[in-house]
């Protein structure tokens, strides 16, 4: 029998974290929340990097004293050119207390991440949380209902689309995507070894893309612990998939030059083909687009999840607005504000992440030269260098309010 139909100020479709993390928020900002859709965490060895911008939101928020226990710091990412170019392409190293902080960000299990965020979204009075699966929407003169195939109808004055890249919502909106392929596939797992990380992110440049180790917290049965994400090639995705754990372990440990000394599998490998999604608008008739149903593309420099949190905060911000000045929190105004806030840091990151992918599968020289000089004038220049290093860990352009509220990790 389906629950009963109930009347919501807003309705977030989607129960992974960017869902549940919109809906904490709106819910914080005093409004009545429902969120839909699959309790499920994803394995899989797959983690989120969290950078100090999305922690000061996630503080805001009164979220991250009941995630940092789950959290590992980040106190240096070191990037190592292992593409054997033709010019020299110099090392980097980038450490927090050169912007004055003391961790530059924090590194997540996936499988821990959701789970807390749904307990929080189960504990709070302003949030309604429930496994549904959308079937249609139906618009009214001033509101929206979603029809669930269990028969149960949820009726909103605005949708938050935050249900992935087959975003259910978005198509039935009628919202069109730009999509594109890359010649690589995400391997991902979780590794134990030998040697300490000293809190340190390690990405290795090669010519299928990066190789990159973040670190992860200890457990019992081992005290050193990174997750893994290696861009490889498809027949390298083939074949490394029908690997015994100890001989893709042992590949892993060559490929990161035994930086950590000898590793093995903590959780089971995960093979992701790599692509590129970009929506044609972020909006449409009371409906606000986030997240993977907004824009996908390679994980490279951690801007997921950290991309995915700014639409969130720039959203609550443009509704808040919205219901200050009398307005309908679901109608365009705020709505309008919400796309031209967010499309100019999206199509910047999705720019920013597709060159700097396809500059490490080319062995064209004269990309190599640029590589070569760019790391050269950050390593050089320290007002670039430090320029570099905010506008990933601190973007200050396409910082939000609910951004901007310090915090540190301890």
């Amino acid at each position: 029998m389906a629950e009963p139909d109930i009347t919501v100020d807003i309705l977030v479709v989607g129960s992974g974290a960017a869902g549940l993390s919109a809906a904490l928020a709106l819910a914080n900002s005093g409004y009545k929340v429902a969120a839909v859709g699959a309790l499920e965490a994803a394995g899989n060895g797959r983690t989120v990097a969290l950078f100090e911008g999305s922690l000061r939101f996630l503080r805001s928020q009164k979220l991250w004293p009941h995630l940092s226990d789950i959290a590992a710091k980040i106190v240096a990412i070191e990037l190592i050119d292992a593409t054997n170019a033709p010019v020299p392409i110099q090392n980097l190293t980038f450490a927090a207390e050169e912007i004055g902080l003391q961790a530059l960000g924090a590194n997540i299990e996936n499988s821990k991440l959701v789970p807390r965020l749904a307990d929080l979204a189960l504990q709070n009075p302003n949030i309604h949380l429930t496994e549904e699966w959308l079937d249609d929407i139906v618009y009214g003169e001033d509101d929206v209902s979603a029809h669930f195939t269990s028969g149960r109808r949820i009726t909103a004055k605005l949708i938050v689309a935050a249900d992935g890249q087959r975003s259910t919502v978005r198509q039935k909106a009628g919202i069109g995507t730009r999509r594109w392929t890359y010649p690589q596939v995400a391997l991902t797992a979780l590794l134990a070894h030998e040697l300490p990380h000293h809190d340190r992110s390690i990405e290795f440049h090669t010519r299928s893309g990066p190789c990159t180790l973040v670190p992860l917290l200890p457990k019992a049965d081992a005290p050193h612990r990174s997750s893994l994400v290696w861009l490889i090639s498809a027949a390298e995705a083939q074949r490394r998939k029908a690997l015994a754990a100890a001989d893709l372990a042992a590949e892993i440990t060559g490929e990161v030059e035994e930086i950590f000394g000898a590793m093995r599998l903590d959780s089971e490998a995960g093979f992701f083909p790599m692509a590129g999604m970009r929506v044609a608008h972020l909006t449409g008739r009371r409906i606000a687009l986030l997240g993977e149903a907004a824009h996908a593309f390679p994980p490279l420099a951690a801007q997921g999840l950290n991309l995915s949190l700014r639409d969130i905060s720039a959203l609550v911000s443009c509704v808040d607005a919205a219901r200050a000045a009398g307005q309908d929190i679901g109608g365009a105004a705020p709505l309008r504000r919400y796309a031209a806030a967010r499309e100019p840091d999206i199509d910047i990151r999705i720019r920013g992440v597709d060159v700097l992918n396809r500059s490490m599968l080319t062995d064209f020289l004269p990309v190599d030269l640029a590589r070569g000089l760019g790391s050269f004038a950050i390593s050089a220049i320290g007002p670039l260098r430090r320029a570099a290093l905010l506008e990933g860990i601190l973007p200050e352009r396409s910082r939000p309010r609910l951004h901007r509220a310090p915090t540190h990790l301890s």
